[in-house]
């Protein structure tokens, strides 16, 4: 019996990281018990297997589900990259055609506009069906939602080209300054993915957003990605959008229950 749960739960915690990995798991538990692999090492190496091969088979096969894959083997000249490649073994870098195009132009027109300048997407979606949650995310469900890092500079103004202060590009917040406005001061929802996470923020760099560039992103998104790609949505923190001076509609709050918006821009098509 408890070996039972104890299967029941990896197949369960599998799913929600990658979609497909308790899938791989389940067959993993049935071919080693096919050949009698008894020892971890070979069990573990046969699930690495097995869940590579599925990771493939989503690839090729997420198009005809209407998803395709951000590249995660982008070139040194390539202006648009994923930040670690977690999100692409866990398969979390998958967006709808609309939304890769969007992503690509957004990239393609930072680089013109700063040369060389490199962005840097986050979490975006898992590569099947509508509804499926892509935690810890609320909205990540349907191919149509993107999270992009932040522009930074150092502390003495420097661009960092391809930077984000935590190594997953989360979780690094940008800390409002007395006065700012503040929509969830008070508030102590205990169902919320609104975390502070403050015992690891003396752990990040100093980093600080790069104004010129970010405002001039935001600019094309609530311009030429209204226009062109369906853009529906901008998710910051509003510290942030007084700071940078957006006052585009386009450009919102994501409410007191979702995570910060002081880490990362999320954006999301119609």
């Amino acid at each position: 019996m408890l070996r039972f749960i104890l299967h029941a739960l990896i197949v369960i915690i599998l799913t929600l990281l990658t979609q497909i990995g308790g899938l791989a798991y389940l067959i993993t538990l049935v071919v080693a018990r096919a050949l009698r692999l008894r020892r971890f090492a070979a069990n573990l190496a046969l699930f690495l297997l097995l869940y590579a091969g599925a990771t493939f088979v989503a690839h090729l096969t997420a198009p005809t589900f209407g998803r395709v894959p951000l590249s995660c083997f982008a070139g040194t000249a390539d202006p648009l990259v994923i930040r670690s490649p977690i999100y692409c073994a866990l398969n979390r870098n998958y967006v709808t055609r609309g939304l890769r195009d969007l992503a690509e132009a957004l990239a393609a027109h930072m680089e013109k506009q700063f040369p060389g300048t490199v962005t840097v997407a986050l979490d975006a979606n898992f590569p099947f069906v509508n509804g499926f949650p892509l935690l810890p995310h609320l909205s990540h469900a349907d191919g149509k939602k993107l999270d992009f890092a932040y522009y930074y500079k150092d502390a003495d103004g420097a661009f960092l080209n391809g930077a984000t202060r935590s190594p997953i590009g989360y979780f690094a917040f940008e800390e409002p300054a007395p006065g700012d406005e503040l929509p969830c001061a008070g508030r102590h929802d205990w169902l919320t993915t609104r975390w502070d996470f403050d015992a690891l923020q003396p752990l990040f760099p100093v980093y600080g957003i790069e104004e010129q560039r970010t405002a001039a992103a935001i600019a094309w998104l609530t311009t030429e990605g209204v226009a062109r790609f369906g853009l529906q949505k901008i998710f910051i923190e509003p510290h942030l959008k007084n700071a940078l001076g957006i006052t585009d509609a386009h450009v919102r709050f994501q409410g007191c229950r979702a995570a910060r918006h002081d880490d990362h821009i999320h954006i999301q098509i119609e």
